[in-house]
């Protein structure tokens, strides 16, 4: 029998819809914005890719420890896991290395993160974090069986 830490899954999956709203209104006031006036959206870009990562990873962790999964490596590594055992499928899999990918440029390399533009990845996390939110319950309830 595995055990499931439930209720901290319940907690990240309950702050995907506030990490897809935050992605929705940085798209939609980027384009409202002067260029002169982002540095605010830059920053609050920043902070909602790295609150992806931390959520998607923590889930992923969480569900690769739960069900036995082998151990990860990097966080590249969690979702690779993740997207082998099934929990999601290639095409969302894809997005979400993308999304950990930026970890390393978010926390290490952050005095020459590129601050220029909105990131592809605002307008299509909304979708990719939904569709995560939605896998994973199913994952739990098919593994449990």
């Amino acid at each position: 029998m595995y055990y499931v830490n439930h209720e901290q899954v319940e907690l990240r999956l309950q702050f995907i819809p506030t990490l897809s709203e935050s992605c929705e209104r940085l798209a939609a006031q980027w384009e409202s914005t002067s260029e002169s006036d982002r540095l605010l959206l830059h920053f609050a870009q920043e902070r909602t890719l790295h609150l992806a990562i931390e959520t998607v990873t923590d889930i992923g962790s969480l569900l690769i420890d739960a069900f036995m999964m082998r151990d990860a490596s990097s966080y590249e590594d969690i979702i690779e896991i993740l997207q082998g055992e099934g929990v999601f499928e290639h095409s969302l899999g894809a997005i979400l290395r993308q999304l950990v990918q930026l970890r390393k440029p978010l926390v290490q390399d952050f005095t020459v993160f590129p601050r220029e533009s909105l990131h592809p990845l605002i307008c299509e996390l909304p979708n990719a974090l939904t569709s995560f939110a939605e896998a994973v319950p199913v994952f739990i309830r098919k593994e449990m069986v």
